[in-house]
């Protein structure tokens, strides 16, 4: 007996760039998270460039957790060691669950592409109030890794064995309806 294939549900998704240099004009990484986000016929409900400041990151990211319509987030940027480097101290805070085989699959996939580099990124996800974040370098290379092979399968409903949309907001309000 097989099972019914589960169709392609679009997401509501935010996107982040964390950046004391970058704008509009010169967030690549943005722009292509952004793009990839609409090219796979998800709905960009927000997008948005903060300094890397833990308070200002942990604002509109506690925002868009709280905001029933995100679904998901993605940020750029912030990921590394240098002194301004804090998404990691920023948001893993707000997380109810971490999801560590998120960073270990970029890492993996990452030393193919840049070798031993790939230790000093601290990609890394995780769920809170019924949206699941995913944090990735700020190079626009990074962003399309994340993207094209692994976030993109994991945010979509008809990815088998398993992905995150049972977990988001939108199956949470499927089920107070219900």
């Amino acid at each position: 007996m097989s099972k019914t294939p589960v169709p392609f549900q679009p997401l509501n998704i935010a996107v982040l760039t964390v950046s004391d240099t970058r704008d509009e004009a010169t967030d690549t990484s943005g722009k292509a998270l952004v793009d990839r986000v609409l090219d796979a016929g998800h709905q960009l409900v927000e997008k948005a460039i903060v300094k890397d400041d833990i308070y200002q990151l942990r604002a509109i990211v506690s925002r868009w957790i709280a905001d029933e319509k995100v679904d998901v987030v993605i940020s750029t940027g912030g990921t590394g060691f240098t002194a301004r480097d804090n998404t990691p101290e920023a948001l893993s805070v707000l997380f109810d669950k971490q999801v560590e085989g998120f960073g270990e699959t970029f890492r993996h996939i990452s030393l193919g592409e840049i070798g031993t580099s790939t230790i000093q990124s601290r990609a890394f996800a995780g769920m809170a109030n019924h949206t699941v974040i995913f944090c990735v370098p700020g190079s626009t290379n990074a962003c399309k890794t994340a993207w094209d092979k692994i976030i993109k399968e994991q945010i979509d409903a008809s990815h088998r064995p398993c992905n995150f949309v049972p977990h988001l907001n939108l199956a949470a309000k499927c089920q107070s309806r219900g």
